[in-house]
């Protein structure tokens, strides 16, 4: 299949665009981008796997000026026989939903949210740390009274990756349909480990990692004292806004050493690797203080490990599931500096910090080097 034999076969389309996945080879995906007569556009892809095809899927989306709006998606079998489909749906403004379809692309087999408005409700005090992530299916009860407020009663989250106001959780680099979920899990840690804190979601800005420079100073504005960061990236220019944002101030962000299985020290990762005097990175360790498969480590740039392994959390449906990696130990690290923030208001970062790195000893189980300042066993225990 080709892009001008597809064009033939649908009269009055056009197109856009060709990708073979390799590009010489034979093709593991091929993927053909049209548009329609009426402007809309159609994407088809052909997975393979040695030539024959594994899946195929077909993808509409209605363009609006500048805007492209994915709207419906048909995943088929090798033999081309419809499994399933998504349809992204509208409600009364600002609801939008992800529906889940049988392969007949009409019965319902579930519905997801994905853009909800913010929950009714008063600014709960406390000391306001900003979960840096996906976003926050903020509508759970775990989290509406949670939100710290204007004086307006607004929430203070922002989605600075669609730029709106409304920072709900759903990462869609993998594709509108098929959002990734991370950013709920991890804050209902903070939200237990830390009843008194008010959170104010953020939802980060993958398209243009330049934003994050924004994202702090909205942040001091907003008199958030703590950034639980659980992200990071091997592009060191992604994070040159960030760095230049957070130096000299009094706030401290807890940042994930990430999950790749090696050194951060001569293989970094951002920003768990900045030289910053108001950041802390931590990974995960078992219940024992050992390294937990897969995490990163470093004698430099990781200061704490702490237990993060077979978490219990709440996903972004309101079910209860467990959850590892050192994206968790981040919530567990903020948790214990907003508790010891409450206690003391007046602490400085550097005294923050202290009184954090305090409680870390050496693990009996793990070999030295792995991380510059020890474990914390019972970082929910004050």
């Amino acid at each position: 299949m080709t892009g001008l034999e597809v064009q033939g076969a649908l009269p009055e389309s056009w197109l856009l665009e060709e990708q073979r996945v390799p590009q010489s080879g034979t093709p593991a995906r091929i993927s053909i981008r049209l548009v329609l007569p009426g402007g809309d556009e159609l994407t088809l892809e052909s997975r393979l796997n040695n030539g024959a095809l594994r899946q195929f899927r077909a993808s509409l989306a209605e363009v609006d000026g500048q805007d492209v709006n994915p709207l419906f998606l048909a995943i088929a079998d090798g033999s081309c026989t419809v499994r399933s489909a998504r349809a992204i749906r509208k409600g009364d403004p600002p609801w939008v939903y992800l529906d889940q379809l049988d392969g007949d692309l009409t019965s319902l087999r579930w519905t997801e949210v994905l853009q909800a408005p913010w929950p009714p409700g008063q600014d709960p005090g406390g000391v306001r740390v900003a979960m840096v992530d996906s976003g926050l299916a903020y509508d759970l009860p775990v989290f509406r009274d949670r939100l710290a407020r204007d004086e307006t009663g607004t929430p203070l989250g922002f989605d600075f990756w669609d730029m709106d106001p409304l920072p709900y959780d759903g990462d869609t680099s993998r594709g509108a349909f098929l959002p990734i979920r991370h950013g709920t899990a991890v804050a209902s840690v903070l939200a237990r480990e830390a009843p008194q804190a008010g959170l104010v979601p953020y939802k980060y800005p993958r398209p243009d990692m330049s934003r994050m420079g924004e994202l702090v100073e909205r942040a001091l504005a907003s008199d958030v004292k703590i950034l639980a960061m659980p992200l990071g990236s091997r592009n060191a220019s992604d994070w040159e806004s960030f760095e230049a944002a957070m130096k000299g101030q009094e706030i401290l962000a807890i940042v994930s050493a990430g999950n790749d299985g090696r050194d951060i020290d001569t293989e970094p990762v951002y920003p768990a690797a900045l030289d910053l005097d108001n950041i802390l990175t931590v990974t995960s360790a078992d219940a024992f203080g050992r390294l937990a498969p897969g995490s990163n480590w470093g004698a430099q740039h990781v200061d704490i490990m702490l237990p993060a392994e077979n978490v219990s959390v709440t996903d972004f449906r309101g079910a209860s599931v467990v959850a590892s990696g050192s994206s968790y130990a981040v919530p567990r690290l903020a948790a214990l500096a907003a508790r010891l923030l409450a206690e003391d208001p007046d602490l400085t970062v550097s005294e923050l910090k202290e009184r954090i790195l305090a409680r870390a000893v050496p693990s009996p189980f793990e070999r030295e080097g792995v991380v510059s300042k020890g474990w914390i066993a019972d970082p929910d225990a004050d």
